[in-house]
């Protein structure tokens, strides 16, 4: 007998849901049931009078953004005190740290309202109680300012902080291994400071003698008293296992150290930042349009997914509404993108336990989508497609039977693999209980998409923070209620059927219209125009070689991508490429949960956890 879904169904702007019957998650095991938003939240209060009502406020300075996220100031002496607050003491708490990253603010000249700082700490914070993020500013004085520690409020903490001494060169005291997370040991120089270069033609030529070699081969020696592992036990000497770099299970290039005492692991960590390719410093050199690009790399499987909330907030700086029809056309194709995803992560995740005949059949699948974005943007893994204001053209001719096609294709398929994967007595020996996450663990680790939905908290952006028009669409949010493996496994199969339910409405009720905004950051003017006067003709050749100029301002968008919540927070100065850009992405936090998860387990369940966590090591490593 197959498994049962939890599905949470929602009234929406186009009538109520209907409650599906699809696979869903077996009872075995016990436990509370899914915890939902809408049980939880209460009505929100200010925020930042709460701060300023309790520190005072002279130390709490708010700061208005684009994205209108509340923002506040704190001095360095008084942040760790506020962080503690908003996490423990706030009504409402706040208790996930999404994100916390740095600016270099010595070559910025828009700041405005902003306390003078040679860098700038930041912290972005989830209240899931009152549907609200919030900014954590710490304006940093010197050449290599530091901070304390807050890896003991968020164990999430580790490798952001880890990631701002790689990139900044700021200091975390009392971070219990401060260390190059991205680059490696023997780098020079801290890369998102503004005096680092970002291309080669600005380097010496690279060159390396035997000696060099030798001494970077053996900084890359593992030595498990550098990790905080004993090589002895009291009686006996433990095993370590190096799983990767180059390795069939790590899904790319990750290196997984294993401390094994027989068959059980008894500790791991993670090294990665092989994949990193300076994604970020990229958005320093890009015009607003021609970074488009780059966005899609960073999840290679998730296509113009990546696109969306990086074209979001530049259209939020530059204050460019985007037309129905592009809105619908985004959707649709974000959505045959999380597909794709989905597709890979499942056929994948089988085959690492020992199946080989599904990952065939679901790459087989993932070509037939892959065929509609072909005929749809001319590209396929990586279009590029989406564009500020809107998309790159218009949808063409015959597009809809091809969408009608694959609608009507891949739901008896999913079904076979009910019965072929989930329902198989292997599959489930080797994940129902293997790798379980408990709601509160996902928070404090900033789990985010199907695997914080797995652990059971009905937390999806599309449902509790519409975006790009999400709320006028009809679709269920899955849950789990274990957190493992076979959870995870799970909703990743029953969103695939949501998304046929989207993609579904779109095909039924695609708007006429503009298919790109007429705003002129968005779209060159009309060639008639630039034919009558050269003052608008220098205007197209600067807006389509320069690119446009973005006004001076920040904004943050996130959107439920493929494996979780994808942020991107720009800066611009006024300038015709953003000042900086950080990219949130979902792998990185929960990769970082491995160790976690991992201990006390065997190598094959390792694997089984590998696979469920469905990450990208570009995801991680940007």
């Amino acid at each position: 007998m197959l498994p049962h879904v939890t599905v949470h169904g929602h009234a929406t702007a186009r009538g109520r849901a209907t409650q599906l019957s699809c696979i869903t998650l077996d009872t075995y095991g016990s436990g509370d049931p899914p915890r939902t938003v809408d049980e939880a939240m209460i009505a929100s209060t200010d925020i930042v009078a709460q701060l300023r009502e309790r520190f005072g406020e002279r130390e709490v300075l708010s700061q208005a953004t684009a994205d209108g996220m509340p923002t506040v100031w704190v001095e360095a002496g008084k942040v760790r005190d506020v962080l503690a607050w908003l996490k423990t003491g706030a009504p409402q708490p706040y208790r996930m740290l999404y994100d916390l990253t740095a600016i270099d603010e010595r070559e910025r000249t828009s700041r405005a309202g902003q306390p003078p700082s040679d860098f700038t700490m930041v912290y972005h914070l989830v209240s899931f109680d009152r549907h609200e993020d919030l900014r954590v500013k710490v304006p940093l004085a010197g050449d290599h300012p530091s901070l304390p520690t807050v890896t003991d409020l968020w164990p999430s903490a580790d490798w952001y902080e880890r990631e701002v001494w790689d990139m900044f060169g700021i200091r975390l005291d009392g971070h219990p291994r401060l260390e190059r997370l991205l680059m490696p040991p023997w780098w020079r120089g801290h890369p998102l400071r503004k005096e680092h270069p970002a291309r080669a033609t600005e380097m010496a030529p690279f060159c390396m003698p035997p000696d060099v070699q030798e001494s970077m081969e053996e900084a890359m020696r593992f030595r498990p008293e550098d990790w905080g592992m004993k090589r002895q036990g009291e009686d006996f000497d433990f095993m370590f296992l190096n799983i990767g770099p180059h390795h069939p299970a790590t899904h790319g290039v990750l290196r997984v150290m294993a401390q094994l005492d027989g068959q059980e692991i008894v500790d791991l960590a993670c090294d990665i930042g092989f994949h990193h390719r300076g994604a970020e410093k990229m958005g320093e050199r890009q015009s607003w349009h021609t970074y488009i690009p780059y966005t899609d790399r960073v999840d290679y499987l998730a296509g113009v997914m990546n696109n969306l909330p990086y074209v979001m907030a530049v259209e939020r700086l530059a204050g460019i509404e985007v037309p129905g029809r592009a809105k619908v056309i985004r959707l649709m194709m974000a959505e045959l993108f999380r597909i794709i995803s989905h597709l890979v992560f499942f056929g994948t995740l089988s085959q690492d336990l020992g199946q080989m005949s599904p990952v065939f059949y679901m790459f087989t699948d993932r070509e037939r989508a892959f065929d509609i974005v072909e005929a749809v943007t001319g590209a396929r893994m990586h279009p590029g497609w989406f564009r500020i204001g809107g998309v790159a053209p218009d949808l063409p001719n015959g597009w809809d039977k091809l969408v009608r096609g694959f609608l009507d294709y891949l739901p008896a398929r999913l079904r076979d693999y009910d019965k072929m994967v989930l329902g198989n007595r292997l599959f489930k020996a080797r994940t129902q209980g293997i790798g379980e996450l408990s709601p509160d663990d996902a928070i404090a680790w900033g789990a985010t998409g199907p695997v914080l939905r797995a652990a059971g908290l009905e937390w999806d952006l599309r449902k509790v923070r519409p975006y790009a028009g999400y709320d006028q669409f009809e679709f269920d949010v899955p849950t789990g209620r274990r957190g493992d493996c076979y959870d995870r496994a799970v909703v990743h199969v029953e969103e695939m059927r949501q998304s046929l339910r989207i993609i579904e409405q779109c095909l039924r009720n695609m708007p006429a219209g503009d298919y790109t905004s007429r705003h002129p950051l968005a779209t060159p003017p009309l060639k008639e125009r630039t034919m009558h006067d050269i003052e608008t003709l220098i205007g197209h050749f600067l807006g389509v070689s320069w690119g446009p100029v973005i006004p001076a301002g920040e904004a943050s968008v996130t959107v439920e991508a493929a494996k979780g919540q994808n942020s991107y927070y720009l800066v611009s100065d006024g300038s015709t490429a953003a000042y900086r850009v950080r990219i949130r992405t979902p792998s990185f936090p929960h990769l970082q949960m491995l160790p976690m998860l991992g201990r006390r387990t065997t190598v094959p369940d390792l694997v089984a956890v590998l696979g469920s966590l469905d990450y990208v090591l570009a995801d991680v490593d940007r």
